[in-house]
């Protein structure tokens, strides 16, 4: 089969197709070592023809159903090395080609992320932090007293997908108590997650440190407002590594502003990153990171072999496990 690598982003192709994927991928397919970008393909269409498999990552370029019949009739699959398909997928499954996404292979940061920050959040490891920086020692040393720790916690998750679901699943280590708001999660899952299926205001007000995870789309924008934050425990903490259009961020400002106790750790604001002047770069109770939760440096080479996996699978009739439908677009983040 026909086979190409497709992206345009040069930087990003280089680092999630490294040497060795592409070495691997000569071995596999009759690709060549080299990457086209949706430029090329609109440039000269006859040359592309034939292509029946594409690969790509960050920098998929979209493409319009026309686009598709006009220059990749023959186009049977595309395999994106990254995670959300959200904003090309759809065109390629309306012309019928199969898209595979490595989600999953991009979920596995993102959890071992959010764990971490859960762990230290309930040891105090925010407000420590701000209050050792300015000195106040003796302030830190108080608190520690109040602290919660990590012993039959509550923790709370919003949205059990890929992601939360992992989060779940590496919680089970902990003696902790999980809740988890998911309107599409049956009963009978959520007990093999080792959580507790709850209201989302039930889910801020009982824990003390609640993670986003919800998929991003029309019905979750600005889901997450004034009364949830406001309702949180004590020292409670927020973790976004979802999507920030999640959340009403003019509320959250006045919750965090409000109460001093409070902490927000966002790996995700909306528009990414917060304009300059933003009171998130300035509450002492707000921690921002750069979208650093997903894979970065040589974990974004896992996702490539997870579409390369997927790929054999798929040339030898195995059953392949990340493939995106179009229903599935309406729950993925």
């Amino acid at each position: 089969m026909k086979t190409i690598f497709l992206c345009d982003s040069a930087y990003n192709f280089d680092r999630v197709y490294d040497g060795s994927i592409r070495a691997r991928m000569q071995t596999l397919t009759d690709i060549e070592n080299r990457c086209y970008t949706k430029a090329d393909v609109l440039s000269c269409p006859a040359r592309f023809a034939e292509v029946e498999i594409v690969f790509s990552t960050w920098g998929m370029p979209s493409f319009s159903e026309e686009e598709i019949k006009a220059c990749l009739p023959c186009l049977k699959c595309l395999f994106y090395a990254a995670g959300s398909v959200q904003a090309f997928a759809r065109p390629f499954l309306n012309c019928g080609v199969k898209v595979f996404s490595a989600w999953a292979a991009n979920a596995v940061p993102v959890a071992e992320y959010t764990v971490s920050q859960i762990i230290l959040a309930n040891k105090g490891f925010f407000v420590h932090t701000r209050l050792m920086g300015v000195g106040r020692v003796e302030d830190a040393h108080r608190r520690m007293a109040s602290c919660i720790g990590n012993f039959r916690t509550r923790v709370g998750l919003i949205g059990c997908g890929m992601i939360g679901s992992l989060v779940a699943e590496m919680l089970k280590k902990y003696d902790l108590e999980v809740l988890a708001f998911d309107p599409f999660l049956s009963e009978d899952r959520a007990r093999e997650l080792g959580v507790t299926l709850c209201s989302l205001d039930e889910l801020f007000s009982a824990c003390s440190v609640v993670s986003n995870h919800v998929a991003n789309n029309a019905e979750t924008r600005g889901m997450l407002g004034y009364r949830h934050f406001a309702a949180m425990p004590p020292y409670a903490t927020f973790l976004n590594t979802g999507r920030g259009a999640q959340v009403v961020e003019d509320d959250l400002v006045r919750a965090l502003t409000e109460r001093s106790d409070l902490t927000a750790v966002l790996d995700v604001t909306d528009p990414e990153p917060a304009p300059a002047g933003h009171p998130f770069y300035t509450l002492p109770n707000c921690f921002l990171t750069p979208h650093i939760a997903g894979s970065l440096g040589g974990e974004v080479v896992r996702m490539a072999e997870y579409m390369v996996k997927e790929y054999e699978n798929y040339m030898t009739g195995i059953s392949c496990r990340y493939e995106v439908s179009i229903k599935m677009l309406e729950t993925m983040a």
